[in-house]
């Protein structure tokens, strides 16, 4: 799908939690998330975490040099579930 967008003339970018299979499939651009199956963005309510991300991939869109390049920003799913933990905490007791 990602390739037959960029040949109408759309620039697309993956974000991703499989590397292996990304770079086996090599699509045009994407954004390796060392993050557990389904988790693409982090955990629920990290709001910060979640545009950052997005903000990765938006970003690469426009530096990325070759096809099949692969970014890997400086997160970690142990920093996620920590963070995460203290928002959901935070939003407990605020209820």
């Amino acid at each position: 799908m990602q390739r037959a967008i960029e040949k109408r003339g759309i620039p697309t970018v993956s974000i991703t939690v499989a590397l292996d299979v990304t770079k086996h499939i090599k699509p045009p651009r994407a954004v390796f998330v060392p993050f557990m199956m389904g988790h693409h963005f982090g955990v629920p309510f990290h709001a910060e975490l979640q545009r950052q991300i997005i903000s990765e991939a938006l970003d690469f869109l426009m530096t990325a040099k070759v096809s099949g390049e692969v970014k890997m920003p400086p997160l970690t799913w142990a920093q996620a579930r920590r963070e995460g933990k203290i928002i959901e905490e935070r939003l407990k007791s605020e209820n």
